[in-house]
């Protein structure tokens, strides 16, 4: 009871600083760090290292990533290469089905790639389409950030999922194959639940985020938006969006005076991709020559000791997203910039990006600093434990204990890694079969996303939601999927 009332009270203590005081969320984290430590009963000293070690371990892992990748999105904005992008991706999978697009890019971005890298990497390309049609950026920010986490929490070799089958002996082409029939399934409940609650939220945008993708022009007007990337040069047709025909003033024009004679600046499709392909196809490479050397050494457990070997080793050095985003930096400003574009005008976009991810970096951390607070003084493990001693139907023991320990301490990794190690020595006893508890796990771990998850904020900063309208948007689309995965792994704990 005292782990429980330690975990409401740090909950309680997020809700009412947020929504009630003058402090903002990243203060709220830390103080509710201290109130759930305190309350638990862990010594002071022990309390204030746990919140440096999360908040460490949290920036060590996607803190430089967080900075990097809105560096890159800057230069996609200002060189009009998002603006390209979004034109073509809308133009292939036609008008009214750009939040289908969005979740579905999102969806095969993150298998390879964690969710907050890809979020921060893709998030320009949902500004940019949300701009031309005047509308519609928390339908599309929900529907990527939502479509990335149903791959990243089913389908290897993203590391949860990877660690589950380790533990659970769980075949891992097997795990891949349904994890990938789950996603799909469950894409369509992302799509629906961002069509429906995206426009409800539209009008609670915080100031900043609707100046940056509207360009401060009211939604609906059919006026022209002003403010981001611009449209594309003279002459590159109508825009394929509005059907309406690029104007002169659409023209990116923050770059700098073009010398006498030369042509309009315009970044075409293949080369706006370029940034964001490049550190994708490095990172999904390092992760696949990962898997198969740790699946060849027999070290497929996060916690076994694992040492790169041949292509792996090289890949995990220029594949690792610190290196891949560096590469990817480089790229945007040497390919998707005019040699025109005066140095110290790119320096301020550069110090502009750094000081828009500066609050991201630091709520993320201290969200980071929460959950390493509620792990160390033990809520995760007391919770795991007592729901696997309920008489339960044999799936639900897995997904449960997955979906509390999720909740207690925000990691959608720990919680499946934790519910696996708990269900694994279960699983004989349970009757259910390795491929079928690796779905439980990894199912169970989606639910509820919220403050002490360091997810929901890179989601719910970038999209510009806060208090309530953060809940309903974010916190509530991650347990709609986790809610409609139940009845999916019902039936198939009729087949496997």
């Amino acid at each position: 009871m005292q782990l429980l009332l330690a975990l409401a009270l740090g909950i309680a203590t997020i809700v009412v600083i947020v929504l009630r005081t003058r402090l903002d969320a990243f203060v709220a984290l830390l103080i509710a760090a201290l109130v759930t430590g305190f309350v638990a009963g862990a010594p002071a000293g022990e309390i204030i290292s746990s919140i440096t070690t999360g908040f460490g371990n949290t920036l060590a892992s996607i803190g430089i990533v967080i900075g990097l990748g809105v560096a890159i999105g800057k230069i996609l904005e200002v060189s009009g290469a998002a603006d390209a992008l979004a034109q073509k991706f809308v133009k292939l999978l036609g008008k009214g089905r750009e939040h289908w697009a969005m979740a579905g890019t999102g969806a095969v971005v993150s298998i390879p790639v964690f969710c907050d890298s890809g979020y921060v990497i893709m998030n320009p390309l949902a500004r940019s389409i949300a701009r031309r049609l005047k509308g519609r950026y928390v339908t599309l920010a929900l529907a990527l950030g939502c479509g990335m986490t149903l791959t990243h929490h089913l389908v290897p070799p993203t590391p949860g999922p990877l660690g589950v089958a380790g533990i659970l002996g769980t075949d891992l082409g097997a795990l891949i194959l349904a994890g990938l029939v789950f996603a799909l399934l469950l894409l369509p409940v992302v799509i629906a639940y961002a069509a429906w609650i995206g426009p409800k939220l539209e009008s609670e945008l915080s100031p900043n985020v609707r100046e940056a993708v509207y360009g401060g022009v009211p939604i609906g007007t059919g006026a022209v938006a002003s403010g981001g990337g611009g449209g594309g040069a003279v002459g590159s047709g109508p825009d394929e969006i509005t059907g309406e025909p690029l104007r002169e003033d659409d023209a990116p024009s923050a770059l700098g005076e073009a010398p006498a004679g030369a042509a309009p600046h315009k970044v075409g499709f293949g080369l706006a991709s370029v940034p964001l392909l490049v550190p994708l196809v490095l990172i999904v490479l390092n992760t696949v020559a990962t898997a198969i050397d740790r699946n060849a050494q027999g070290v497929l457990a996060p916690t076994d000791e694992y040492t790169p070997s041949g292509f792996a080793a090289v890949m995990a050095f220029i594949g690792n997203p610190v290196v891949a985003l560096i590469i990817g930096i480089v790229l945007a400003v040497y390919l998707l910039l005019p040699r025109w574009t005066p140095r110290k005008r790119v320096h301020g976009w550069l110090a502009d990006a750094a000081a828009s991810a500066g609050l991201i970096i630091l709520i993320t951390g201290a969200g980071g600093a929460l959950g390493q607070v509620l792990r160390d003084t033990g809520v995760g493990d007391e919770l795991a434990e007592a729901v696997s001693s309920l008489s339960l139907p044999s799936v639900l023991v897995p997904f449960l204990v997955a979906s509390l320990v999720r909740l207690a301490q925000g990691s959608g990794t720990v919680a499946m890694i934790t519910a696996a190690s708990v269900t694994a020595p279960l699983v004989v006893a349970l009757g259910l079969s390795p491929l079928l508890a690796a779905l439980a796990c990894c199912a169970g771990s989606m639910v509820f996303s919220y403050f002490n998850d360091s997810y929901f904020w890179v989601v719910t900063r970038f999209t510009g939601l806060e208090g309530t309208a953060a809940l309903r948007g974010w916190s509530g689309i991650t347990t709609a999927v986790w809610l409609a995965s139940l009845p999916l792994l019902l039936i198939a704990s009729l087949f496997l």
